[in-house]
């Protein structure tokens, strides 16, 4: 069995932060300069903006550099993305990286095969200024291809009186030990 494209790029995302907690690398990986821009009104106006951008500047084609300027403008200053995995063992495994560590370690596989993440169904909690969304996802190498994955994005978010901010995002992957529940998918 093919592994998907989104357990290709976890087990890249475990290996490099691995590799980079532990002994000096001899290389370091490539930096992908993420430059800074204003964010667009439209991606940070709403949470729908928000998560509508989310999806969108890391989706692309073979050979499409993906949006990462515009996916800077969603997070606060100092995001952590937090990829869960099990070891071999079963027991789970956490990898905290800065969004430039991300962007470095999964531009390369993007542009590479191709990789497009969707969203399917979201489920969102608010109150007051702070938001939560379980937003549901699945992913694929090219545009209606089939689907190579499927999880759950945890995303945290705060609201500024000017604009949506992300927090945190915090992701899984669907295993056979670990079925997404209806609650999270579309209602048929």
């Amino acid at each position: 069995m093919k592994p998907s494209l989104f357990f290709v790029l976890s087990a890249v995302l475990c290996f490099a932060l691995v590799s980079a907690l532990s002994a000096q690398q001899a290389t370091p990986p490539k930096h992908v300069e993420v430059p800074t821009i204003e964010a667009r009104s439209i991606d940070v106006s709403t949470i729908d903006g928000v998560m509508k951008a989310f999806y969108e500047v890391i989706s692309g084609p073979v050979g499409q550099p993906r949006q990462w300027s515009r996916d800077r403008t969603l997070y606060i200053p100092d995001i952590r993305f937090v990829a869960m995995s099990e070891d071999k063992d079963g027991k789970a495994k956490a990898h905290v990286v800065t969004h430039q560590q991300f962007v470095d370690m999964a531009d390369p596989q993007m542009v590479k095969e191709g990789f497009y993440e969707t969203e399917l169904n979201r489920v969102t909690q608010s109150f007051g200024h702070i938001a939560h969304v379980f937003s549901t996802y699945e992913t694929r190498a090219k545009a209606g291809g089939p689907v190579s994955g499927r999880g759950i994005n945890s995303v945290g978010l705060f609201y500024d009186g000017k604009r949506w901010w992300i927090a945190s995002v915090c992701w899984d992957d669907e295993r056979p030990d670990n079925p997404i529940l209806p609650d999270y998918l579309p209602k048929q």
